[in-house]
Formats: C-alpha cells, sequence, structure tokens
C-alpha cells in the first residue's frame, strides 16, 4: 500500500464540541477533545478550515455549530462550504476553498449524500490528490462524514438484524482509504452486526468499529486513538469459514477465526503491517 501524505481523522459521531458551561470541562475540550485535535493536526488555530454540512439534513444550523466549535478553539479562519448538489461542487468558489484549505470537515448525517453530491467531482478529485500528496493535509468526517473515506461504504443496514445476511447496505465511498472499512455510533447502536457481514463480504479489508466521541488519526499507514471511547478492530484475512457468499438473504452467517481488536485512547493499529500496539497500563491518559 502506498503511503499518502495527507491525515485523515475519521470519528465515530457525537464527538465534544465545547458547549458545556462548566469551566473545567471546556477546559478539557479546549485541551483534550477529538476537534482539538483536527486542529492541531492542521497546523494550529491559524489553519484554514472548511466544514461541509453535505450529509446533514440541517446543514445550516450544523456549519454553526462547528463555527461555534471552532471559534472556541481560537480558529478564526473556519469557512462552512454548503454542497447540495454536485453543480456546487464544480463551482470555483467551492474549488478554490478546497484548494486552499488546510482542513476539510465533513459533518454527520447520510453518508450517501456525500457521494452523491461530491464523489467523481473536481473537488472530489482535489481532496484525493491533495491528501495522496501534500503533508499537513487533514480530512477529517464525524459519523457519515467519517464512514465515507472508505472504498467498499456501509451505506446502511439494520444493526438489530445482526450477523443476518443482508443486514449491511453497501455503497461505493470517495475511496480516500480503499483498504478499511468504517462504521460508527458503533458501541451505543450496536453494530458489530453489520460491520462482521461487511467484512465477511470484503475479507482482505479491515473493519473499524468507531464509538461516539472517539475518533483515529490516520499517518503514514498508522492509526492512533483519539477521544473518550473505543475503537474495535475486525480483520477478517484469516477467517476460516465464511458462508457468506452461499447463503440467502434473511439467513444467519457463519463465521469463524475474525480477530478481533478493542483500542483505547492512544493505542494504535499499523493497517499494512496488521499489528495493534497498546499502551503501558502505567502510561498516562493522552
Amino acid at each position: 500500500m502506498l503511503t499518502n501524505k495527507g491525515t485523515l481523522i475519521p470519528i465515530g459521531g457525537n464527538e465534544d464540541k465545547g458547549t458545556e458551561e462548566n469551566e473545567q470541562y471546556t477546559l478539557e475540550f479546549i485541551d483534550e477533545g477529538i476537534l482539538y485535535h483536527v486542529v492541531r493536526e492542521a497546523g494550529g488555530s491559524d489553519a484554514k478550515i472548511v466544514v461541509i454540512p453535505t450529509a446533514s439534513s440541517i446543514p445550516v444550523e450544523v456549519g454553526e455549530n462547528y463555527l461555534e466549535a471552532f471559534s472556541t478553539l481560537g480558529c478564526e479562519n473556519v469557512t462552512v462550504l454548503d454542497i447540495r448538489s454536485k453543480a456546487d461542487s464544480e463551482k470555483q468558489e467551492s474549488i478554490d476553498l478546497i484548494t486552499s484549505a488546510n482542513c476539510i470537515m465533513f459533518s454527520g448525517g447520510d453518508q450517501s449524500k456525500i457521494t452523491d453530491k461530491i464523489g467523481g467531482t473536481k473537488i472530489h478529485e482535489i481532496i484525493r490528490h491533495r491528501y495522496k500528496n501534500e503533508k499537513g493535509f487533514v480530512v477529517a468526517g464525524t459519523s457519515a462524514g467519517a464512514m465515507m473515506m472508505s472504498q467498499e461504504m456501509i451505506a446502511g443496514g439494520s444493526a438489530t438484524e445482526s450477523f443476518i445476511k443482508g443486514a449491511v447496505n453497501m455503497y461505493k465511498g470517495l475511496s480516500l482509504i480503499p483498504g478499511l472499512i468504517i462504521d460508527t455510533h458503533f458501541i451505543k447502536r450496536g453494530r458489530f452486526g453489520r460491520i462482521s457481514e461487511a467484512v465477511a463480504k470484503f475479507p482482505k479489508l479491515i473493519g473499524i468499529g468507531l464509538a461516539e466521541d472517539t475518533g483515529m488519526i490516520i499517518k503514514n499507514n498508522k492509526c492512533r486513538v483519539i477521544g473518550s471511547g473505543m475503537v474495535i478492530i475486525f480483520d477478517g484475512r484469516r477467517i476460516k469459514h465464511n458462508n457468506h457468499k452461499i447463503l440467502s438473504p434473511g439467513t444467519p452467517m457463519s463465521l469463524t477465526n475474525m480477530r478481533t481488536h478493542i483500542l483505547s485512547n492512544g493505542d494504535s493499529f499499523h493497517i499494512d503491517k496488521k499489528k495493534v500496539k497498546v499502551l503501558a497500563i502505567e502510561a498516562p491518559f493522552i
């Protein structure tokens, strides 16, 4: 796998935006929160950040929330790019913003809206080119904005019908990181079954389940966990029994030897080497 020079930060959704009134809580958000890491990776509070709320059904409100959150972190050069059609993705204004930004931040919502309105357009091409070639360029995304980063993208599916063939719907994402399949709100919404099916369908890919207020900083094919929750890694390369291909929809699946890892803040996973590194028990929380 070729190393991309840029940085990806997929987030599991519902990340802290520093809206609590308690002073200590606000200080923790500024010093330790996920958006703090986004800003730091993008070069600090002077970074030019473009927020894209395309996935959301309330893009104006979502954009305003991110403007306030980034302002709390001292960022003044933040713009909301409200793309609602493929034509918007081809406008020169959109192209100029994406070309000059240090960080692109995709909101949550419906990931299919991102792929339908941005996929295959000029700004999609620019984002992929810059992520591949520019050190320090950051693409961050929460919930839908994280899931669309993969090539084989989870577009939906029932969590209540876990481990049943057909519980997951797949679609093509923006292919920023083809080796992963990303799911979000993972613990709270019980999405173990649908990512298991996704990995059963694509056993050479690594499944990543992100809890809420939890993310990963992906640089040089290495993923480091940030935030308050857990990341579950699903490695299907050594599956010994996988009957997904022969089953009818609605039938329970059988999978054996699916490797899983549970990681938390500061732990890491190397995409190429498929190796996990965890912090020592006595290591400080970061």
